[in-house]
């Protein structure tokens, strides 16, 4: 006879409650829709292991997501109605994939009866995010919800990172079935071979000016620390790819900056003079390349070593004389290994690498009496703990941040390598409610804040005290840009008529305050810190000064010429 118990019967929302804490998660973002309720009802029943945070637009819901993703390296839950909500948190989709961030985006979708009718809001998820996520799918029964819920997870997590989006039929989730969970996910990541390791090893043993590129995802802690250890060992200058700047300590004497958007000339110099690339993790997409400008695709003018999570990604685009597909901290535990590497030959090329980086941090004067958004940045990079959290979108604004403020430890920066605007006030209050009691900083240009600026209502309702530094220019200023370059005065479609930002933020019930002088921000600022609740400045800047190293006159100069 059988002692076996009997799987008491669960709805499907029960069921997918019951994975997800199976999974140990801990916190989900969602905008609330009758498609889904059965799960919004079990969330209430586990409300003491899950805390739900409630958005106010589904972008925001899918960004804060993401943040959760890149500063846990666990799958950011996010929960949003099917059709308007599906598409608006396509946004944060999008970032999560190109970004390599690990996130499960559930959608509630219409009853199994009503499919392919064109039902109320219903889309075929499969086709919309078809190229837009890792793995698509509908659970269809109840009695699979493990199964598809545990497979999103490994697939989230393994090899390179990414998003998964589930369809949850309104019915499934109505459904009672008798069904025996899962076992927690576990990530799978590849190492390097040891015949790969002597390879690279005999490639250092004859370089002269080798670069070690360090880039996206997969990291942890523990790997940046033992890079930065590795560097110091090998004396090799090392390089961060677009917007992972905190993968090493930028005050560390091997740094030599990151390869951007934006990157200082020297560094680019750098880069197509070595004769050893080094890049572990990045995917040398357009935005490192620079267009892929810096590098030959077919023919790399230096011998190249491209590590990555992914296999599909090596031999992509370029094509490495060693291909390595490992995760971060299984390369690195494989470069500790390396021995017999005289550093010395090259320790000069990494004094000078670093010294370029350090000239770099000197901004130019601005106009007397404009605001000088790199004085401030210098004031921030003094005064901000070393553990600060520094957030940020898309615009010309985040040139400064990215170029003058020096990340310290692994997670200090949340920024999309997609160039996704609204990014910053939501990964903010994210990473404020994960991280409370660190300082976390968010950076808007007036165009970026209007797209998500709504989820500051968010963290005043979550009593996530960020600060939100809004630079008003009046326009989209990357666009302008870009304008004046091409077609030199003739602005069309790019200049903006704001609000009193700060006021605005009073309404919300944040401390708000506008400042207009660079002698004023530091105490506005630490008032802003003192305030105990979200806060915003609004920096009114001169839209003259369009990035941290030329000006609009310049331009229409240069563009003349």
């Amino acid at each position: 006879m059988s002692t076996t118990s009997p799987i008491a019967s669960r709805t499907g929302g029960q069921i997918l409650v019951d994975a997800l804490k199976i999974n140990h998660v801990e916190h989900a973002f969602c905008v609330p829709g009758e498609s889904y309720l059965p799960v919004l009802d079990a969330l209430y029943d586990a409300r003491a292991q899950i805390q739900l945070t409630v958005c106010r637009q589904e972008g925001g819901a899918a960004y804060m997501a993401d943040a959760y993703g890149k500063m846990t390296g666990r799958p950011g839950i996010c929960f949003v109605t099917r059709g308007p909500g599906a598409t608006n948190a396509s946004v944060g989709v999008h970032t999560a994939f190109q970004d390599s961030t690990p996130m499960i985006l559930f959608i509630g979708q219409v009853g199994s009866d009503c499919v392919e009718r064109e039902a109320f809001q219903e889309i075929d998820y499969r086709r919309m995010f078809g190229e837009m996520a890792k793995w698509v799918a509908s659970i269809d029964r109840a009695d699979r919800i493990p199964e598809f819920v545990n497979r999103a997870f490994q697939v989230a997590t393994s090899g390179r990172p990414g998003p998964v989006v589930l369809a949850l039929p309104e019915d499934v989730l109505t459904d009672l079935a008798s069904v025996a969970d899962a076992l927690p996910h576990k990530p799978v990541q590849a190492s390097p071979a040891a015949d790969q390791i002597e390879s690279l090893r005999a490639m250092l043993a004859s370089a002269e000016r080798p670069l070690l590129v360090l880039g996206g995802s997969t990291w942890d802690a523990a790997a940046c620390e033992r890079v930065e250890r590795v560097a110091e060992r090998l004396q090799l200058p090392v390089a961060v790819s677009f917007r992972r700047q905190d993968l090493f300590d930028n005050r560390h004497p091997n740094y030599a900056g990151d390869v951007g958007i934006g990157i200082n000339p020297k560094l680019a110099e750098r880069v197509r003079g070595a004769d050893l690339l080094i890049v572990a993790g990045a995917r040398l997409g357009e935005m490192t390349t620079g267009s892929y400008t810096l590098l030959d695709p077919a023919r790399p003018q230096a011998q190249l070593v491209h590590v990555h999570p992914g296999a599909e990604e090596l031999g992509r685009v370029y094509q490495a004389a060693l291909q390595i597909n490992s995760g971060m901290p299984q390369f690195v535990a494989a470069l500790e290994a390396l021995a017999g590497i005289d550093g010395s030959r090259w320790a000069g090329w990494t004094r000078d690498a670093n010294a370029d980086y350090r000239a770099n941090l000197l901004s130019q004067p601005t106009p007397a009496g404009s605001f000088d958004f790199g004085a401030a940045m210098h004031w921030l990079n003094e005064t901000l703990p070393r553990d600060a959290i520094l957030c940020n979108g898309a615009g010309n604004y985040s040139g400064w941040v990215h170029r003058f403020y020096q990340y310290g430890r692994f997670r200090t920066q949340l920024a999309p390598t997609n160039g996704s605007m609204g990014y910053g006030v939501p990964a903010a209050v994210a990473a404020k409610i994960i991280e409370p009691q660190r300082t976390v900083v968010a950076f808007a240009g007036d165009g970026c804040y209007m797209m998500n600026g709504q989820e500051l209502a968010t963290a005043v309702q979550y009593g996530a005290a960020i600060i939100i530094v809004v630079l008003n220019n009046g326009m989209y200023g990357t666009i302008r840009m870009h304008q004046e370059m091409r077609y030199p005065e003739r602005i069309s479609g790019t200049e903006l008529v704001n609000p009193d930002f700060a006021a605005l933020a009073q309404a919300y019930g944040a401390h708000g305050e506008v400042v207009e002088r660079t002698e004023d921000f530091a105490a506005a600022f630490e008032r802003a810190r003192a305030a105990g609740k979200p806060a915003l400045i609004e920096v009114r800047i001169d839209p003259e000064i369009i990035t941290s190293r030329t000006t609009i006159t310049t331009l229409r100069q240069r563009a003349r010429a």
